[in-house]
């Protein structure tokens, strides 16, 4: 299986969690990699997706999983 990278411009990081998002919601979704078929889901290493900001008064959901 290829690896994913990071969908920030010059970032070479391995993609660890897939970010949507929804306008209608103002809303931004981060969760474990997705299937990778979506145009509007963005792959992010683990420092962006610690960085992630949104426009002001948007709301981000964080989908945690269960770590061993």
């Amino acid at each position: 299986m290829r690896e994913r990278l990071c969908s920030k411009v010059g970032c070479a990081r391995e993609a660890v969690t897939t970010m949507t998002y929804d306008y209608a919601d103002q809303m931004a979704a981060v969760g474990p990699l997705g299937a990778g078929d979506d145009p509007h889901a963005h792959d992010l290493c683990a420092l962006h997706t610690e960085r992630l900001s949104v426009p002001q008064g948007w709301v981000v959901v964080r989908h945690e999983t269960l770590r061993a």
